[in-house]
C-alpha cells in the first residue's frame, strides 16, 4: 500500500510511491535501511510527490543520513532535491545521468538519439560518486555498490549481505526495459552474468515484490534476452526490415500502449546484433534504419 512503511525484514522497510503505471507496476519502491529508531539510509526516494516525502520522513524520526540512487530515471530521483533539502542527507550514486555509456552509446547520443520517454533526470548529479565495489556504511548497516549497467549506463545495485537492491536491472514482475542510448543489451547481459555468480538470497527490486529465488530469476532474464535475440535474428533476411515491422513480428500480443517500449527493446537487440556482426543496418545504425541478416 502506498504511503505506509512495510517491514520486509529487520532493518529493511519499503514505502511504495503512488506512481503506478504500465512501466512502474504498482509504483516505485523506496527502501529505508537501518534501525527505525536511529538514522536511516534511503534507496531511491522516488517521484516528487509531497505525500510520499511525508511518508519517508515520518518513517525516519531518527533522521536520514544517506540517499542512495540506483539510476537517474525520474521515477527514482525526482524527490532527491527536496529530501536532501529537508534532511541534509548526502546523495550518492554513479554520477550524472549520462555517465557510464559505452563508446557505441555515446556515439548514438552524439548523433541525436535520445531516450524513448522513460524520463531521464538530466539534471541529476550525486554529491559523491560511487564506483564499482565501493562500500557505504552507517549504524547497523554496511552495503557495497555494484556497477550494473544495462537498463541504464550508470545503474548501481546495492549489496547488503546476501540481499541485493537491484533497482530496475532485475525485477520479478517483468523483464527490464533496455532503451538506447541509456540502455545497453550487451551491458545488461554482462551484469546479469555477474549477478548469477553471486550467492544471493533475495532481490529487492525498484518495482514489484521481493524476489526470493534470485538464481532462477536471473537465469530467466538471461534466457529471455537470448531467445529474443535469436527470434529477431531469425526474422531478418536479405531485404531490409524496419523496427516497427520487426516489433509487430516479435511482440504480436503486446498491448498498443507498450509498443513504443517494445520498439526500444528491439533497437537494443539490433545494436547488439550489428556489433556482433550478425546483422547490418542501412544506411547507418539508427532507429530509422533498415536491418538485414549478415
Amino acid at each position: 500500500m502506498a504511503g505506509k512503511a512495510r517491514l520486509l525484514e529487520p532493518g529493511v522497510r519499503l514505502i511504495l510511491a503512488p506512481n503506478p503505471s504500465p512501466m512502474t507496476h504498482r509504483g516505485t519502491n523506496s527502501y529505508l535501511i537501518g534501525d527505525p529508531s536511529g538514522p536511516q539510509v534511503v534507496i531511491d526516494p522516488g517521484p516528487d510527490d509531497p505525500g510520499h516525502m511525508e511518508a519517508i520522513l515520518a518513517a525516519a524520526p531518527g533522521g536520514i543520513t544517506h540517499i542512495l540512487v540506483t539510476h537517474a530515471h525520474v521515477d527514482h530521483t525526482a524527490l532527491v532535491p527536496a529530501l536532501k533539502a529537508a534532511t541534509g542527507a548526502e546523495v550518492l550514486g554513479f554520477g550524472p545521468a549520462g555517465a557510464g555509456r559505452s563508446a557505441r552509446m555515446q556515439a548514438l547520443a552524439a548523433a541525436g538519439l535520445a531516450g524513448g520517454g522513460e524520463g531521464v533526470d538530466a539534471g541529476h548529479a550525486p554529491d559523491r560518486r560511487l564506483g564499482d565495489g565501493d562500500w557505504i556504511e552507517g549504524p547497523g548497516w554496511r552495503m557495497q555498490a555494484l556497477h550494473t549497467p544495462g537498463h541504464f549506463a550508470g545503474h548501481l545495485a546495492f549489496r547488503l549481505g546476501d540481499r541485493l537492491f537491484s533497482g530496475d536491472l532485475a525485477m520479478g514482475w517483468a523483464s527490464t526495459l533496455i532503451s538506447p542510448p541509456d540502455g545497453d543489451l550487451a551491458a545488461f547481459m554482462a551484469s546479469i552474468e555477474r549477478l548469477r555468480g553471486l550467492d544471493l538470497a533475495r532481490l529487492y527490486p525498484g518495482h514489484g515484490d521481493p524476489v526470493d529465488a534470485p538464481a532462477e530469476r536471473l537465469d530467466w532474464l538471461h534466457a529471455h534476452r537470448t531467445a529474443r535475440s535469436a527470434a529477431l535474428l531469425a526474422a531478418l533476411g536479405p531485404e531490409p526490415r524496419g523496427i516497427p515491422e520487426l516489433t509487430r513480428t516479435l511482440y504480436a500480443d503486446t498491448p498498443p500502449a507498450l509498443i513504443p517500449a517494445a520498439e526500444r527493446n528491439v533497437f537494443a537487440h539490433l545494436i547488439d546484433l550489428v556489433d556482433r556482426n550478425q546483422a547490418a543496418a542501412t544506411p547507418d545504425l539508427s532507429p530509422d534504419a533498415g536491418f538485414t541478416r549478415r
